[in-house]
């Protein structure tokens, strides 16, 4: 019988036409798929992501957390193997369009439209202004309590910081108001309308078009100083690093002229805020561990989580600058009382 063979030889991946190979490049040199990145290698021991990481540390997960693989929605079911990233399939499922709202840690319920439910999903953080007033509630507001644990926003909380007093995502102290979602200018007023969605790369031309500056972190939007300097000649996120590091500061005095055991905070273990007990700056071990921070009062732990939520997300100064500023300064006050610091005297503005 006869038969034709197809034509073989050498060939390159390059001959190979790929409509979408651009976004697919793009991607592959981003975070969302980076595979050695420790938000991607952390289970790799245990050979299974946790229910509660899974939703965001693979495509997998997301999906299985919004039943887009026929499972159940809202329950990661798994097990999910570690190995994944934030695929493809997690902006491009079709099912993606079913999703008509997002739940927040805060209790909010947030209307989306298709990939605005992968963003707001994964950047809405782990915990809310609200889990840290449950944690303290009916306590003693400057007696240490050994119970308490640092209680982490986690990382990138980009859509809680967007989302403001709305969102919920900050710790909010009684009598005070907070600015809500930001709304910024209508072009770019959502997650792809700044970051090109597979670099995930900041669009700086559309800002441009209102604001005269070298760089993002270079955007004023404020004619008065907020961290005391009186320079109004650099952006707004000076303002920012400058009112967190106060408040640091302050978290540092508060713990130890106050509540009686100093604390160090470490951003690269968890849970970043160790005892230091002779106040050497190094945190204090024991059996060959750090030993986590147990001298926290109502009030260093609601500054605290506070801090770590607005420095949880490095565009704070472009996703809600005025709700962080916000956040800052109630927490700066709200120490400065046993502190005996006087807020005033510091410049610093709301």
């Amino acid at each position: 019988m006869p038969f034709v063979l197809p034509k073989a030889g050498p060939f390159t991946p390059a001959d190979i036409k790929i409509g979408n190979d651009k976004a697919i490049s793009d991607w592959f040199r981003s975070a969302h798929a980076d595979a050695a990145a420790e938000a991607f290698t952390h289970w790799d021991e245990d050979e299974a992501i946790r229910p509660a990481c899974a939703t965001c540390h693979s495509g997998a997960g997301f999906r299985d957390f919004h039943g887009l693989d026929g499972t159940p929605a809202g329950v990661v079911d798994g097990p999910i193997q570690p190995g994944g990233v934030v695929d493809c399939g997690t902006c491009h499922n079709v099912g993606l369009a079913e999703i008509k709202e997002i739940t927040f840690p805060s209790g909010l319920v947030h209307p989306v439209q298709g990939v605005e439910a992968s963003c707001l999903t994964c950047h809405q953080g782990r915990t809310a202004g609200v889990t840290v007033g449950k944690a303290i509630a009916d306590q003693e507001i400057d007696t240490p309590n050994p119970e308490l644990r640092f209680i982490n926003s986690h990382y990138a909380t980009a859509a809680a910081t967007w989302l403001g007093e709305y969102g919920g995502a900050g710790y909010h102290y009684d009598t005070q108001a907070y600015s809500c979602r930001f709304f910024h200018a209508r072009p770019v007023s959502t997650c792809n309308s700044c970051h090109e969605p597979h670099t995930l790369e900041v669009a700086f031309e559309p800002c441009l078009t209102c604001h005269q500056a070298d760089t993002p972190q270079d955007i004023r939007i404020a004619r008065q100083s907020y961290d005391g300097s009186g320079d109004t000649s650099v952006g707004i996120h000076s303002d920012i690093q400058a009112n967190a590091a106060l408040l640091l500061e302050m978290i540092s005095s508060y713990a130890a002229d106050v509540a009686g055991a100093p604390v160090v905070y470490d951003g690269t273990r968890y849970p970043y805020f160790f005892l230091d007990a002779n106040g050497d700056g190094f945190a204090d071990e024991a059996d060959g561990s750090r030993i986590a921070y147990t001298g926290w009062t109502p009030r260093s732990l609601r500054a605290a989580y506070n801090w770590k939520l607005v420095t949880a997300d490095p565009g704070n100064y472009a996703h809600n600058p005025a709700y962080v500023l916000e956040l800052l300064y109630d927490s700066i006050a709200d120490l400065s009382g046993p502190l005996g610091t006087d807020v005033e005297a510091l410049g610093i503005l709301r």
